[in-house]
């Protein structure tokens, strides 16, 4: 380990998106559940459609969510019954199923990112492995539960359980005290340059910035990486 390294002792991981591969586990889901409501019989021409419709639309309803201009309740199923109407299907109920079965289903669908497993074997030999994720309780603790993630974890910060989201300087000094860690020995490891680098920045903690789309940013972490293969570079 380089002397620039060594003094990491704790390691914080953001879950979706850099080790739970939530794009692939989102759309799976959606695919069956758009195949299994008949949603073509509705007017909607193919998955491929719907599926283009709803990315913005989740991501719209998700900074709201994050900015606390919606409730839980409007972000489960809103994002859905939106969807719904671009295609002219204004049906509630049918929203609310879509909502229902999947928050049901995709949380145990168990993609993770390639060498996510054997990377954390090996981290979690040398350090004390946490992660920080915005999310429902209910649904993150799954995912990792059934990811087989767990037995790399020592602690797990869930947004709504802690009562503050990533940027927010609140949730990452939360964490730190709870694990007895220093500014200084953390480390934190995320996809989002504004939620997982930018806030950890905020608090004085390193960062690095997983990017395996090699996305342009204005904003600059300690370090990046396009493969999680990569830390076993310089951690």
């Amino acid at each position: 380990m380089s002397d620039t390294t060594s003094k990491y002792k704790h390691i914080f991981f953001d879950l979706d998106h850099t080790l739970w591969d939530f794009e692939a586990n989102s759309r799976a889901t959606l695919s069956e559940l758009f195949e299994e409501l008949g949603l073509k019989d509705r007017g909607i021409p193919s998955f491929e459609t719907f599926h283009e419709t709803y990315l913005p639309i989740n991501s719209q309803y998700w900074a709201r969510y994050h900015h606390k201009l919606m409730p839980k309740e409007e972000l489960r199923v809103g994002r859905f019954l939106e969807t719904l109407r671009r295609f002219k299907v204004d049906d509630e109920a049918l929203a609310e199923q879509i909502a229902d079965l999947y928050l049901r289903r995709s949380p145990y669908r168990t993609a993770t990112f390639p060498d996510a497993m054997e990377v954390l074997e090996y981290l979690s030999k040398k350090y004390a492995l946490h992660i920080i994720t915005n999310g429902f309780s209910e649904v993150q603790d799954i995912k990792i539960r059934e990811s087989r993630l767990e037995v790399y974890f020592r602690h797990v910060f869930v947004s709504e359980q802690v009562g503050h989201q990533k940027p927010q300087r609140e949730i990452f000094l939360h964490a730190m005290e709870v694990t007895g860690a220093t500014v200084e020995e953390s480390l934190m490891i995320g996809d989002n340059m504004a939620t997982d680098i930018m806030g950890a920045k905020a608090v004085g903690m390193d960062q690095v910035f997983f990017n395996p789309l090699g996305k342009k940013t204005r904003d600059k972490a300690t370090y990046e990486i396009a493969a999680l293969s990569e830390l076993k570079n310089f951690l």
